[in-house]
């Protein structure tokens, strides 16, 4: 059992793992890439900075400082987080425990935009396979996405789903699909029903009947992991007060995945303010027990 679980190695992530390790929280990042930074060739205006810093180089120096000061780095990737007498989170590549989280993922730049997804969130319309799986037993379901995490989120319907379709929207499959699963490449026009979801229509004029469509494009986004465990989200954005705390006790948010100034000194920021309210919490639950 971790004291604190990270959910995300960018900026914010690595800011509060500074921070929470400095107060003797045994800490963990999981982080499955260096995020957008990544993708940052060169970063002028960033405190202390005397020369241009490439993103990759700024992320491997705080990783390094990180390490330096106890903090356990894993890569993996996160499907889903639930809480049982402390947070469970479920990877790709193994299950971790701890009394406090922090989504710091960013923000996911590739969305479903897609007729009929808004309209029917909630109405068979879903991005959570194991909250929602238990009401479309013996049932026809589809599952948009064409990677991992839509493999781990089948995973969790096949056993009590009549059938399945996995539909790729036109991008190419990743993953191998399980035997006997049908897999649909043909980009998606709209999701259809009036009250519930009915069926999908393809951009070549053909339709699926289904009666509920999960979500899983890409990887699970902080927002995603957010839904999964009842945090409230505006849009895109994870809620949070001004210690960066969700509506659930123990979870909090920190970066882009919270909307705002999408800058890295905002993420550092937040990145503490996290730390400064996890280390509060963690110290409560440790009294406690």
């Amino acid at each position: 059992m971790y004291d604190v679980a990270i959910i995300g190695s960018g900026p914010a992530g690595l800011s509060a793992a500074l921070y929470t390790s400095r107060a003797n929280l045994k800490t963990l990042v999981i982080g499955k890439d260096r995020g957008a930074l990544e993708k940052a060739d060169r970063i002028e205006n960033y405190f202390g900075m005397a020369e241009p810093i490439s993103g990759c180089e700024l992320v491997e120096n705080t990783r390094t400082q990180a390490r330096n000061l106890g903090v356990e780095l894993i890569e993996d990737e996160i499907f889903h987080i639930s809480w049982e007498n402390g947070f469970q989170l479920e990877g790709k590549e193994g299950a971790y425990e701890a009394n406090a989280v922090l989504l710091a993922t960013g923000t996911g730049r590739q969305t479903v935009k897609l007729k009929g997804i808004q309209e029917l969130e909630g109405k068979g319309v879903s991005y959570c396979a194991i909250c929602d799986a238990f009401f479309y037993r013996g049932r026809q379901v589809a599952i948009l996405g064409n990677g991992e995490y839509a493999l781990h989120e089948m995973s969790q319907l096949l056993p009590v789903v009549q059938s399945a379709v996995l539909l790729t929207n036109g991008e190419p499959l990743k993953v191998q699909a399980p035997e006997g699963v049908q897999v649909i490449e043909t980009s998606l026009a709209s999701v259809d029903g009036q009250e519930y979801v009915e069926g999908v229509t393809f951009t070549d004029g053909t339709s699926l009947a289904v009666d509920g469509v999960f979500i899983a494009m890409g990887s699970a986004g902080a927002a995603e992991l957010a839904r999964k465990a009842g945090a409230m989200i505006n849009g895109r954005h994870i809620q949070v007060n001004e210690g960066m705390e969700t509506n659930i006790p123990g979870l909090y948010a920190a970066g882009d995945c919270i909307g705002g100034l999408l800058q890295i000194s905002t993420a550092v920021g937040e990145g503490a303010k996290a730390a400064m309210s996890m280390i509060k919490f963690v110290r409560t639950v440790q009294k406690s027990s």
